[in-house]
């Protein structure tokens, strides 16, 4: 679909509180019930606010690019946070780091994996994952407010707090525990994130782009970790329906949906990993709304019920 859909406002929320809706006009004066003021946001919702920022200043916006904006992937926390990671790592003496138990780890090899990592998380990125599981030991062991040496400012609130503090000693033995981790299951530095973030049907691996909202990841998911079964086994939550819809002034919506989890829990029906293996290749359904639509669906089956 080509023809453009009305402009959107700047609009986003990613399940923080309506101040920053419109990043533009700030909300205030509204019960504290309803929500927090004036404090630091989620990466997700500093990305997302970017983003659609983004789309709305260009301005002639179609499905297609909703659609794509769905699947961009991007993790906000590896633009802010990668290129210091890999630079600090670079500069460890030795290239060693102490782990979290006292043993010396050479973590070496992990770091131009993270500088050349895409800062996105798709299926097919390398260094995805190692950043990702660091990213989540990091930020286990380092208060926000630490973690960062410029801190957060209610008048710049999209794009503070930022500048990682990779002087804290927790930078260092998460980096190392994360290289064991790996090392230990088996799992390269630089592997596919697809091949270590998947879910099983039908005995089959299907690899799931996305991430974890620490991330600040739009297209959120969130696995379970088993480093013994191969990494992320299975989605806990995270997206779940996902609609792009706009007008094209025909009369008739245009949509495109997918339910990432599929629509029959039955494993014998062909529609139990359907819509899996649409979301793990980034691929949609047409929802058909009008009935010249529904009579173009190559899927089509009529059947005529008659009294006898």
């Amino acid at each position: 679909m080509t023809a453009p859909f009305s402009t959107l406002p700047t609009l986003d929320n990613s399940n923080n509180s309506a101040w920053l809706a419109n990043a533009d006009r700030p909300l205030t004066g509204y019960e504290r019930i309803f929500g927090d003021v004036g404090t630091a946001r989620s990466l997700r919702t500093r990305g997302a606010i970017e983003q659609v920022a983004a789309l709305a200043q260009r301005g002639g916006l179609t499905v297609r690019d909703l659609q794509d904006q769905e699947f961009t992937n991007r993790a906000p926390a590896g633009d802010l946070a990668a290129g210091d990671a890999s630079r600090a790592c670079a500069a460890l003496p030795g290239g060693t780091a102490t782990a979290s138990d006292g043993t010396k780890v050479d973590v070496g090899a992990a770091c131009p994996v993270l500088g050349a990592w895409d800062r996105t998380m798709s299926t097919g990125i390398r260094g995805a994952l190692l950043f990702d599981r660091f990213w989540r030991k990091l930020t286990a062991a380092v208060p926000a407010e630490r973690l960062w040496r410029v801190p957060f400012s209610a008048a710049d609130p999209v794009h503070t707090p930022n500048t990682l503090d990779t002087a804290a000693p927790a930078f260092a033995t998460a980096l190392a525990d994360t290289v064991r981790e790996l090392r230990t299951a088996g799992i390269a530095l630089d592997a596919p994130l697809g091949e270590h973030q998947f879910v099983v049907r039908g005995g089959e691996r299907i690899p799931v782009p996305g991430g974890s909202e620490r991330l600040g990841v739009w297209n959120k998911v969130e696995g379970v970790w088993n480093a013994a079964q191969g990494g992320y086994t299975e989605v806990t939550t995270g997206s779940s329906h996902i609609q792009a819809v706009g007008w094209d002034g025909s009369g008739c919506p245009v949509a495109r949906t997918l339910l990432t989890y599929s629509q029959s829990s039955n494993p014998n029906s062909p529609h139990f990993s359907d819509q899996t293996r649409l979301f793990s290749g980034e691929k949609w359904v047409t929802a058909r709304f009008c009935e010249r639509d529904v009579l173009s669906s190559p899927a089509l089956r009529v059947v005529r019920v008659s009294e006898h």
